[in-house]
């Protein structure tokens, strides 16, 4: 089994690795942002503890393997720009659901795809992954443009499945299977 708080993965551009508590001012920066949190299942941020917090249970999470989430910094600098995330591990179903944020300021660069095709790989080809899922608003299309891209499929909507400050909003249910990964990369 992967050890996941001693996961680092390096990109063309990217080092991913564990979140530190140095980070806390950089997630909090994230979180805090309502750019950010505006299509994901929680309000923005308003106080550092709660990325202090976060930074302490993703370090006792990932050391008993309950999930994996990486900071996205790029390589040669410091400060962390986002997150991905493995999460919900089904080891009987081989199956996880992948979750992800990124500083606005870099939105349109492409780091997402690029963190994303190497947390893919990481679960399926280390982890033996047959299934990844993501849930996303409707309405965040740059995000579906980027599941798409990456060879995720539509496969379900579920109407008011979020409630985050009183606003409702729908999920579109995305899935990428292993064997359609393994095919997107001989193409």
């Amino acid at each position: 089994m992967i050890q996941f708080n001693q996961v680092s993965i390096a990109t063309t551009r990217l080092l991913l690795r564990p979140l530190q508590q140095a980070d806390a001012p950089a997630v909090f920066a994230l979180r805090s942002n309502p750019k950010v949190s505006r299509f994901t299942g929680y309000v923005a941020w308003a106080d550092l503890t709660k990325a202090q917090e976060l930074i302490a249970r993703d370090q006792a999470a990932m050391e008993c393997g309950e999930y994996l989430r990486l900071g996205m910094v790029p390589r040669g600098q410091d400060e962390l720009i986002g997150t991905v995330t493995l999460f919900h591990l089904d080891e009987q179903c081989r199956r996880a659901e992948i979750g992800y944020d990124l500083h606005p300021a870099m939105w349109g660069k492409a780091y997402m795809n690029e963190a994303l095709l190497a947390l893919l790989e990481l679960g399926f080809n280390e982890m033996m992954l047959n299934r990844i899922e993501a849930d996303v608003d409707p309405h965040n299309t740059a995000s579906i443009n980027t599941l798409q891209r990456l060879g995720f499929l539509q496969e379900g909507l579920m109407r008011e499945r979020w409630i985050v400050d009183g606003v409702k909003s729908d999920t579109a249910f995305f899935g990428l299977l292993h064997a359609d990964w393994m095919k997107s990369r001989t193409i």
